[in-house]
């Protein structure tokens, strides 16, 4: 389909003679030929007084803006874009459901350079329903060094962050597992997490219970951020200690653990204890470990010291 939009002929008088461009500042002369206005000034300055098409003598040298032209073309050009901006969505939609659904398809999009192609797709003019493709299509592949530092770009970050705090579920989930494949590397931690909003789209996503499964993601991306002792003065100044307090009891198994070892990192650090909320901390852990002894609930989340 992108081949057939590419290969509709541009209607000619959109097209400027000399240069076959198309005119983006079409004007008249008083023969009745259109041409672009910066092309014939510059006719006009190398002392040619003639018509370049019919090179027939002008007896006047004026140039009259052809705005019904300007707008016939901007109309006709901005539809084709837009045909063919669709289509490549809807490619991209497609590539996405072969590459979750065909291990082949994957390791063939990886070895044909598939993995730096869509990587440049990602940057600061990338609309969100395109980057949300590339970030679904691209947590499905092996990214080795090359694509993770090409990825770790301040404007792709940028714009992955920007989707994280505005996407849908799904796609919110995508992000935290693009950026925990990020930050997998020891020197990239700090560089990926270098903006407060990261750590804001995550605590929304970790606040939002319709969607346990958001929670699972945005904890996990959380306790791998944790695990860092330079990041963890940056998690407690936006309040993140307070919200796993809160859901602890709320919590499935996996998440709870994540939750507990998320607070044993975090408890430690001065601005992180509060004492009302240690105490907090306390009597929801007691609540949480009902079903187990002591010593199975201590040795499994080891955060009795923590809160001490």
């Amino acid at each position: 389909m992108i081949e057939e939009l590419d290969s509709i002929e541009t209607p000619p008088v959109f097209i400027f003679p000399i240069s076959l461009e198309p005119m983006q500042d079409p004007v008249t002369l008083c023969t009745g030929q259109t041409y672009e206005r910066s092309n014939i000034l510059k006719w006009f300055s190398l002392g040619h007084f003639t018509c370049p098409t019919i090179m027939q003598v002008l007896w006047d040298d004026s140039v009259t803006p052809s705005s019904t032209l300007y707008q016939l073309s901007y109309s006709w050009f901005s539809q084709k874009y837009e045909a063919i901006k669709k289509r490549s969505e809807d490619v991209q939609g497609r590539l996405k459901q072969v590459v979750i659904t065909h291990d082949f398809a994957k390791k063939t999009v990886v070895e044909n350079g598939g993995v730096s192609f869509l990587s440049g797709l990602l940057g600061n003019f990338t609309t969100h329903a395109v980057g949300s493709d590339v970030i679904g299509i691209l947590v499905n592949l092996e990214l080795n060094s090359d694509a993770i530092s090409n990825l770790i770009q301040p404007t792709k970050i940028s714009l992955i962050v920007d989707i994280l705090n505005e996407g849908s579920i799904d796609t919110k989930m995508n992000c935290t597992k693009l950026i925990e494949m990020l930050i997998e590397g020891k020197d990239s931690k700090a560089e990926v997490v270098s903006s407060l909003s990261i750590l804001v789209g995550l605590l929304r996503l970790v606040k939002d219970k319709r969607y346990p499964n958001g929670v699972l993601s945005g904890l996990r991306l959380l306790k791998k951020i944790c695990s860092d002792e330079g990041l963890r003065s940056s998690v407690v100044s936006i309040g993140v200690v307070p919200q796993p307090v809160e859901m602890l009891p709320t919590l499935n198994a996996e998440s709870l653990e994540l939750a507990l070892h998320i607070l044993e990192l975090l408890l430690v650090i001065q601005s992180g204890c509060n004492p009302l909320l240690k105490q907090r901390s306390a009597e929801l852990l007691k609540l949480c470990s009902l079903n187990c002894t002591d010593t199975i609930f201590n040795s499994k989340c080891k955060l009795t010291i923590a809160i001490r």
